[in-house]
């Protein structure tokens, strides 16, 4: 994919109206802090479109990135950060199950999970939550550059059983550091984009 115009479209917070997008949707789920905004600056190709914290849970919206005018990338609010009340947490689960049931455009969802430690309690229940609105998640194991090159199997491993992924769903490992795995990714959602 060759990134020629990137543009924040849309922001969305829990009040707002969900857009009615005429472009596929690719979207991004992970906890707080596991480099979502890393990801998708790397897969446009920017340094710091999608904003980087040092506080996690900073997306609280959702953010639609037009790529190209030909499709969207879609950041979620990031989930599990434990400074935010728990009311902040429903409404933000509220915010992201209306936007998995509402979305028409959404052609597949990733998921981050840092590929140092075995996937926490609510990277479990998002995964299993993304799988019962009907959708097949695609793992991408963020961090990539933090392990030795002679541990990336072993820790691939440790995410397959800790989410008890089958066989079948793919585990991308990714460095934003390093870009390695960014044109896997691209791979696949020019797969699924049909292109």
């Amino acid at each position: 994919m060759v990134i020629k115009n990137v543009n924040l479209e849309t922001v969305c917070g829990i009040t707002s109206v969900l857009p009615d997008n005429d472009k596929p949707e690719i979207a991004f789920a992970g906890k707080s802090n596991v480099g979502k905004s890393s990801l998708i600056n790397a897969l446009m190709n920017r340094k710091s479109y999608a904003r980087i914290s040092a506080t996690p849970g900073k997306t609280q919206t959702i953010n639609f990135y037009n790529i190209n005018d030909e499709m969207y990338l879609v950041d979620l609010p990031g989930y599990g950060y434990a400074k935010v009340s728990e009311k902040e947490k429903e409404q933000w689960g509220r915010l992201v199950e209306r936007y998995l049931h509402a979305s028409a455009r959404l052609k597949a969802v990733f998921l981050l999970i840092d590929i140092r430690h075995e996937p926490s309690a609510n990277d479990k229940m998002m995964y299993r939550w993304i799988v019962e609105q009907g959708y097949k998640p695609i793992i991408i194991a963020t961090k990539l550059d933090k392990l030795k090159r002679s541990q990336i199997q072993k820790h691939v491993k440790m995410v397959r059983e800790g989410l008890e992924l089958e066989n079948d769903p793919k585990i991308i490992p990714f460095s934003s550091v390093t870009k390695q795995g960014r044109d896997e990714i691209w791979e696949f959602v020019e797969t699924e984009l049909g292109e």
